[in-house]
C-alpha cells in the first residue's frame, strides 16, 4: 500500500489535478469564492477572473454543438450568462483593489454600424439564437429597424431643401406677380359690381381701376445689381466720410428736427384726397373727409402728451390725487 505522500507525487495524480484545475474543479481548499468582495488579494482576483474566462470560452464552444437538445442549449446559455455576471463582479473587485479596469462599455456594432441586439442584459450565444422564442425576438427587432429606415428614407427627401422648395424664389421671374395682379383686378371688379347692385347705383358707368401704389417690389436680381452698383460707386469715389459717433448723430438729429420740422408732403396729401373724393362719389352717405386717412400726431405732439402724463403721475405719487 502506497502512502498518501507517495500518491501525491505520482504522475497520474498530478495529471488529474491539472485536469481538474483546467476544468474548474479544484480541491475544496482551492475553490473559487462565491463572493468576489471576500477576496482581498489582487493576484487572486486576476486568477479567478482568468478561470471564469476559460469556463466561458469552453461553454461557448460547447453551445455550438448541433447534437444538443433545446433544453441543454437553454441551460448552457443560462450558465454562460451567470458566468458573465460573476466575471463583472470580479472585475469590479479588481478595480476596487487598484488593478486594471477590464470593463469597457463599448457597444457592439454590426457591418452597417448599428448596435447588435442582445448585447445588453441577457445575451444569447451560438444555437441559443435559433431557439423558437428567440428567433422571433430577433426578427421583430430587425423588422422594426427596417421600418425605421424606410420612414427615414421617405422623409429624407424633404430635408435640407433650398429656398426654391419654400417658395422664396417664385417672384424672381415676375410670373407670379402678374397672376396676382390679374386676380386682384378680377376681385376688384366683382366687388365693385356687387357694391353697385347693393346701393342701387346704375351700372352704365365704367368701373374705376384698382388704386395701386407706384412703388414696385424689387426682385432679388435687382437688389443684387443695385448692391453691386453701389459698391462700385463707393470704390470709384475713393474715401468716404465716416459717420459721426452715436452721441453727435443723435444731437445733430435733434437739432435738425427742432430747427426744420418736416412739412407734410403735398403730393401725397393731394393723392389721398383725390382717392377719397373718387370713392365718396360712389358712396353718397360718406363725405371726402370721412374717407381720408387719419392724421397722425407729430413727434413733438407725442412728446408733449407723454410729458404731461409723466407729470400727472409724479404729482399723484407725491401729493396724492387732486380730489383728496
Amino acid at each position: 500500500m502506497a502512502r498518501n505522500e507517495e500518491k501525491a507525487q505520482s504522475m497520474l495524480y498530478r495529471f488529474r489535478e491539472a485536469q481538474a484545475a483546467e476544468l474548474g474543479l479544484g480541491t475544496r481548499a482551492d475553490r473559487r469564492p462565491k463572493m468576489a468582495s471576500a477576496c482581498k488579494s489582487l493576484r487572486e482576483c486576476e486568477r479567478w477572473r482568468g478561470e471564469i474566462l476559460r469556463e466561458i470560452s469552453r461553454k461557448v464552444s460547447k453551445i455550438q454543438d448541433a447534437g444538443l437538445t433545446d433544453y441543454e442549449v437553454r441551460d448552457l446559455n443560462d450558465e454562460i450568462n451567470k458566468l458573465m455576471r460573476e466575471k463583472r463582479h470580479w472585475e469590479n473587485q479588481i478595480v476596487a483593489l487598484g488593478g486594471a479596469n477590464y470593463r469597457r462599455n463599448v457597444a457592439m456594432l454590426d457591418d452597417d454600424g448599428k448596435e447588435v441586439p442582445g448585447t445588453k442584459g441577457y445575451k444569447y450565444f451560438g444555437r441559443a439564437k435559433d431557439l423558437p422564442g428567440v428567433r422571433e425576438l430577433f426578427q421583430s427587432r430587425k423588422n422594426e429597424e427596417e421600418e425605421e429606415n424606410q420612414a427615414l428614407a421617405y422623409y429624407k427627401k424633404f430635408m435640407n431643401q433650398g429656398p426654391s422648395y419654400y417658395g422664396d424664389t417664385d417672384e424672381d421671374d415676375g410670373t407670379l406677380l402678374q397672376y396676382e395682379r390679374a386676380a386682384e383686378e378680377e376681385d376688384w371688379e366683382e366687388a365693385y359690381s356687387n357694391l353697385r347692385e347693393t346701393l342701387g347705383i346704375a351700372s352704365d358707368g365704367p368701373i374705376p381701376k384698382l388704386p395701386r401704389s407706384d412703388q414696385t417690389v424689387p426682385t432679388s436680381s435687382q437688389v443684387e445689381v443695385a448692391g453691386s452698383s453701389s459698391k462700385r460707386k463707393t470704390s470709384e469715389e475713393g474715401d468716404v466720410d465716416m459717420a459721426p459717433p452715436d452721441g453727435d448723430l443723435k444731437r445733430a438729429k435733434n437739432t435738425k428736427n427742432s430747427d426744420n420740422p418736416s412739412p407734410p408732403v403735398p403730393a401725397a396729401v393731394e393723392a389721398a384726397r383725390a382717392h377719397a373724393a373718387a370713392a365718396a362719389s360712389y358712396i353718397p352717405f360718406l363725405s371726402t373727409e370721412n374717407l381720408l386717412p387719419p392724421t397722425l400726431p407729430t413727434r413733438q405732439e407725442m412728446e408733449t402728451v407723454l410729458l404731461a402724463l409723466r407729470k400727472k403721475a409724479l404729482v399723484e405719487e407725491y401729493f396724492g390725487e387732486e380730489g383728496s
